[in-house]
């Protein structure tokens, strides 16, 4: 019998513990090479542990356990071979060797067998499969509700469409959307993510000099532009054309003239970045991300928007690395896709700046002695004032302002095309 024992992979090299956020199999399920195995957080990302051979495993930690990088976790017999698609395959051969009363006879044996099968309640029955679980967390749907067809009784994703189909969330959402009383608590240990999220947040309070500076910008010229060009540019693209390349373009020339904002302190000297590394910041399931744009001042708006696509969807599956969040020189948040009208952002260390995005909100705004509509937004720039000055963190943010509400001014380094011709 040859057993292959697993170990913790290392996600990174400061980092030396990780939880078992989720066992995909359990012990006695065998296996196929390089199938997932289970899910694991670390202080900055998750990432999965997949099978090296094919064979019967034995979990040794359970979920929410705390390992050390480098400990077994899970070992495999490959002296038990997973058995081919019998399931799919045998009825198959049958039907062309046998006569269709044989067939019949087969697949009533082989329900009976499912149905015994599916009495025996095991550790499987009721625990959901990774994208069934993803389905009902956002369905709202409890284990409870379900019945699982899959092997020993897990729940499947065709069991959650099914139910969707039918209309079992939708009784559920509208009793779940007030309170319906009681005294009942709930409790959920904190995720490494977390933990780690909270100690850089309190610690960049006690350790930086932060301020906020606030501006608001007329988007105008930027819709006028969606409107006019959204059509084409997607054709072209094959993707939506955005606020956040507009301002991510915007703050990477500004920073060219406000390099101090693209700074940051190590121990007793001043390091300023000669690249724009934009943290694009977005929500993933497990929590608030921050995957980096690579020299975003070398990117075009097509380029920005199918790397921030390629970011979220990432973000979305869970399947962000550390490679992808590590570095970045300023960082972006956008809370105006949550509806937020205005907030001070907390800056993402070791970076100096961050800059907040809000909802657009349509107000009467004084423009040639008249009184206009117009669609503003307010913008935020957080700031670490041990580098940056009140001068050029208000300067950064009244160029950003400038470039958003002439576009035309990205394309010049911040200045007007006339202004360009003019030798100004």
């Amino acid at each position: 019998m040859a057993i292959v024992e697993l170990k913790v992979p290392s996600p990174g090299e400061s980092i030396t513990e990780v939880v078992i956020a989720r066992w995909v199999k359990n012990t006695g399920d065998v296996v196929e090479k390089d199938e997932v195995l289970a899910e694991i957080d670390s202080d900055k990302a998750t990432l999965t542990l997949n099978a090296e051979e094919a064979g019967k495993i034995e979990v040794l930690a359970a979920e929410g356990d705390t390992v050390k990088v480098g400990q077994v976790v899970v070992k495999i017999d490959t002296s038990v071979k997973p058995e081919a698609n019998t399931k799919t395959e045998a009825p198959k051969a049958e039907a062309k060797a046998e006569a269709k009363k044989d067939t019949s006879t087969s697949s009533v044996a082989e329900k009976t067998s499912a149905t015994t099968n599916s009495d025996k309640s095991t550790y499987a029955t009721g625990t959901p499969s990774v994208a069934a679980a993803k389905m009902m967390a956002e369905n709202n749907i409890k284990t409870g509700q379900m019945n699982g067809t899959g092997k020993d009784g897990r729940i499947t994703k065709q069991d959650v469409l099914a139910a969707l189909s039918n209309g079992l969330p939708t009784a559920q959402k509208v009793l779940s959307n007030s309170w319906q009383g009681g005294r009942d608590k709930d409790r959920a240990k904190m995720t490494s993510l977390r933990k780690t999220v909270a100690k850089r947040l309190v610690a960049v309070k006690n350790e930086t000099a932060m301020l906020t500076t606030f501006n608001e910008v007329d988007m105008s010229e930027i819709y006028a532009i969606r409107a006019k060009y959204k059509d084409k540019f997607k054709e072209v693209y094959g993707t939506n054309v955005g606020f956040m390349s507009f301002f991510t373009k915007a703050v990477t020339e500004a920073l060219f003239h406000y390099p101090a904002v693209n700074g940051m302190i190590d121990g007793e000297e001043l390091v300023y970045n000669k690249y724009c590394d934009i943290g694009i910041a977005v929500s993933a399931p497990k929590g608030l991300m921050v995957p980096v744009l690579r020299n975003a001042e070398l990117m075009s708006i097509a380029d920005i928007e199918k790397g921030i696509k390629d970011l979220a969807v990432k973000a979305r599956d869970g399947k962000l690395t550390i490679a992808d969040m590590e570095g970045g020189t300023f960082t972006i948040t956008n809370g105006g896709v949550f509806g937020s009208m205005m907030s001070t952002p907390i800056i993402n260390p070791p970076q100096s700046a961050i800059l907040g995005m809000h909802n657009v909100v349509e107000r009467p705004m004084a423009v040639n002695g008249q009184v206009v509509i117009r669609p503003m937004m307010y913008i935020a720039l957080s700031y670490d004032h041990r580098i940056i000055d009140g001068r050029e963190s208000v300067g950064f943010l009244v160029k950003v302002k400038e470039m958003l509400e002439n576009p035309s001014r990205i394309l010049f380094g911040g200045k007007l095309p006339e202004e360009v011709l003019l030798g100004l």
